[in-house]
């Protein structure tokens, strides 16, 4: 009689082993079970937590969905015919005498249509149209089954119908109504993205790492954005070809979607390769977050001012970045003249700058506040303040810079610069409030911030017909009022405390687990 082991994978989460056995009368009778296969050897042979691992793609699944956000914004400027400006505004226009060429289209004149500004302006804003309505059925899906596959999805969807924009447009001879339709669904896909994103991290991440790791994540849309300006104006430029750039971003996010779904699970316990140590670790340091899937208190939700705030800031931050994102590559070529690949290039500058101010803030405010140095709450406020007051300056600052192309972009570098330390204010703040349903919370403040994709590129294109700097001053004194008006409601209002609703049933001393963990680990700064 001898015995030998088969090993067999039949599902991620479990290995079976077979052990055969042969009797005396040389009949095989296998006995079967199941081990965790996260206990095995092979869940060893990842070096990197899985934690750091889930933060990577996640970031990469922002710059995806950020490139196929904006290369429309670029592409548009080659995808018009020239147009020209009315007489009354000749002295409140910029020239291109440096160049005669700056602001002349690339492209071949029949790949050329004639869309007038608010038609821009509709076609811009379309993709907010999807983007607002599939946020909150984006959070339910990723609380109630996680946030893998809402977020896989989601990303997949976009991808699809960005790599097939330019057959939209040829099969229907640029009819506008044809690409704001389909803007529409790339809207409706990527409308998941950062509900189920934070659905993650509240199951990720630990509030030591939240600063650094949800900063991570989400300036993966500074990254997105000078990747998606630079590399479409680039790409344009040498193809002579606006076409390009949509089936190269779209291929890259379908490529993002297969490894996301290898690698990634929506939390530690459902994870194959995770260690047992990392195991451990996470389930000690998230505190506030319950297994079990419990139903979102939208009474609760809804009526918390902390949550209101919340949304306010969010508005104010939105209006302002999707006045840039959307509208800066416009203002550059109308206005300054640059040609496509300068455009690109230049559009891209604020967004680099921007990334290392997200990033470096992040572990910053992690610092201040393991050392003592500040409260979570004043952190939020203080460094959401700085990504409020700074850009509303340097944008009113750029507008009054004439036609001088090098002033105008360093005021909007700072603007943007200032703007990073959004991320470690009030974009991880769901968190915060509530791990158990941060996911629910990001919906409902992302998805109202997301309003304002759809207000301002339509309110751009009809202020700005004839493309004056007295036009875009009034956008500018505009996005102004907006950051000022939200960042003084979340300072009154907003808190970085989690809140009795986040768990009905948990201890008192579960529900100050992380506030104790802060004071246990704090210094006297």
């Amino acid at each position: 009689m001898f015995s030998y082991n088969v090993y067999h994978i039949v599902r991620p989460k479990y290995l079976i082993r077979m052990n055969e056995v042969h009797n005396e009368n040389s009949l095989l009778l296998p006995r079967i079970h199941e081990e965790p296969y996260g206990n095995n050897e092979r869940g060893q042979i990842f070096l990197i937590p899985q934690r750091y691992i889930l933060g990577i793609m996640g970031f990469l699944a922002v710059v995806n969905a950020y490139t196929m956000r904006v290369t429309l914004s670029v592409a548009i400027t080659e995808m018009v015919a020239p147009i020209i400006h009315n007489a009354s505004y000749k002295d409140e226009t910029c020239t291109a005498e440096l160049n005669i060429n700056h602001s002349t289209p690339i492209v071949h004149n029949n790949n050329l249509y004639h869309w007038t500004s608010t038609q821009q302006g509709l076609i811009l804003s379309s993709f907010y149209w999807g983007y607002v309505i599939t946020h909150i059925p984006g959070g339910i899906i990723a609380e109630k089954f996680g946030g893998k596959y809402a977020l896989g999805l989601g990303i997949l969807c976009t991808a699809i119908f960005t790599f097939l924009t330019p057959l939209v447009i040829y099969l229907t001879d640029g009819n506008w109504i044809w690409l704001v339709a389909v803007r529409v669904i790339e809207g409706l896909g990527e409308g998941t993205t950062f509900p189920a994103l934070t659905t993650l991290l509240a199951s990720w991440v630990p509030l030591s790492e939240r600063s650094k790791i949800g900063t991570l994540v989400y300036a993966g849309s500074q990254i997105g954005t000078v990747v998606g300006n630079s590399v479409s104006g680039a790409l344009i430029a040498s193809t002579n070809d606006w076409a390009s750039v949509f089936y190269l971003f779209g291929a890259i996010s379908i490529i993002w979607v297969v490894l996301w779904f290898l690698l990634c699970y929506s939390d530690p316990e459902s994870h194959p390769f995770i260690t047992e140590e990392e195991k451990k670790y996470l389930s000690e340091e998230i505190v506030n977050i319950s297994s079990d899937k419990k139903v979102i208190p939208w009474k609760s939700i809804l009526t918390s001012t902390p949550i209101w705030a919340l949304v306010l800031a969010q508005i104010g931050h939105d209006w302002g970045f999707f006045t840039m994102v959307t509208d800066l590559p416009k203002y550059m070529k109308d206005v300054l003249h640059f040609n496509v690949k300068e455009n690109g290039v230049w559009s891209s500058v604020p967004y680099i700058f921007m990334w290392i101010v997200s990033m470096s803030s992040g572990w910053l405010c992690d610092f201040l506040i393991a050392k003592g140095c500040m409260g979570l709450t004043f952190a939020r406020k203080f460094f959401t303040t700085i990504a409020s007051m700074g850009p509303a300056l340097f944008i009113i600052l750029a507008s009054y810079s004439g036609c001088d192309r090098s002033l105008a972009v360093t005021m909007f570098t700072l603007a943007m610069g200032c703007m990073g330390t959004f991320y470690c204010g009030m974009k991880v703040n769901a968190l915060d409030l509530s791990p158990n349903y941060a996911g629910a919370i990001m919906a409902i403040v992302n998805g109202i911030g997301g309003l304002t994709g759809i207000i301002v590129p339509y309110l751009v294109g009809a202020l700005t017909e004839n493309h004056s700097l007295l036009e875009w001053r009034l956008v500018f004194w505009i996005t102004f009022g907006v950051l000022f008006a939200s960042n003084l409601g979340f300072i009154l209002f907003g808190s970085g405390e989690v809140q009795a609703w986040n768990n009905l049933e948990e201890s008192e001393e579960s529900k100050k687990g992380d506030v104790e963990r802060q004071k246990q680990n704090g210094e006297k700064c």
